[in-house]
């Protein structure tokens, strides 16, 4: 079994736990995510399956999609649910400050990484700091809001919303960082992941309906592995250059090439109507050449 297989994970495991209880499941080692999903929140977590691991590189900065609830008035260690309360707020905020207030984070935004995560500074994850009591600084990063919507607001203080980010986003932060610019305090009290790339919720799958699969059944909902990076460009290269290509020697190739495809970035290979693996396009002595990266055949 290569490929990979769009789990849906459930809420009180990690993403390493996932990852063992599938291993389990399949009976194979070769397993891993593609970029870890909180314990407290449930969805699509990709898992790459044999030769698919190979792959993972290309999943992690995918742009992620969630939807959540951010309750207001409330700051935990933790920015979520899971954490100690630190700070209340009575300040009531109107439904259109919240509105505006929402619109404010679409686009590029600074984050600062939560003390609760699995960063590392000075050799150690900050959440091994933030439990042995300490807290340090950490400079802010620079992540893309693509899209975040309000769904409903209840009682001016429960907000439902969707979001659309790139890789790095810290939804809790997110939560966090909307409550103080309201001018109260907020944390994360619901999050599920809807979206990865191109894997959805719609057709993720649960660790008991995985279970319940015979062999069959298994291979029916692996995602192969030209399939699960369909956000990388693909290329049909003529059949004569197939044992050139699994051999990873350097293939000649037109220079208009170059007219639809970018120089130095991945492309999916296929020949003889197979995926190969992943190459990229370099120039050599001015002339267009297909560089193999990975063989995965």
């Amino acid at each position: 079994m290569n490929g990979t297989i769009n789990l849906f994970k459930p809420k009180g495991i990690t993403s390493h736990d996932a990852v063992s209880k599938m291993r389990k499941i399949l009976g194979i080692r070769k397993i891993g995510h593609t970029g870890t999903l909180d314990p407290n929140a449930t969805g699509v977590l990709p898992l790459c399956i044999g030769r698919g691991t190979r792959i993972s590189e290309y999943l992690l900065d995918v742009d992620k999609e969630y939807i959540g609830e951010l309750t207001l008035g409330i700051a935990t260690d933790t920015q979520d649910i899971d954490g100690k309360v630190i700070n209340y707020s009575t300040n009531k905020v109107n439904e259109a400050t919240i509105y505006k207030v929402f619109n404010e984070f679409i686009g590029e935004i600074d984050q600062i990484p939560p003390m609760y995560s699995a960063l590392k500074q000075g050799g150690k994850k900050l959440y091994e700091l933030a439990r042995e009591g300490k807290i340090v600084e950490r400079p802010s990063r620079k992540v893309r809001i693509y899209d975040l919507k309000i769904y409903d607001i209840f009682d001016s203080k429960k907000i439902i919303f969707y979001v659309k980010c790139s890789r790095g986003t810290y939804i809790r932060t997110l939560c966090h960082d909307i409550g103080e610019k309201l001018g109260t305090y907020g944390y994360m009290s619901y999050l599920i992941r809807t979206g990865v790339g191109d894997f959805n919720i719609q057709h993720s799958y649960s660790l008991d309906f995985i279970r319940s699969l015979d062999k069959n059944g298994l291979k029916s909902i692996i995602c192969p592995i030209g399939d699960s990076i369909g956000h990388i460009a693909s290329l049909q290269v003529e059949d004569k250059y197939y044992n050139a290509l699994i051999n990873g020697n350097i293939i000649p190739m037109h220079n208009n090439i170059l007219e639809s495809y970018q120089f130095n970035k991945p492309i999916r290979i296929y020949c003889k109507n197979s995926f190969i693996g992943i190459a990229q396009i370099i120039i050599n002595n001015h002339i267009a050449n297909i560089k193999m990266s990975k063989v995965l055949i």
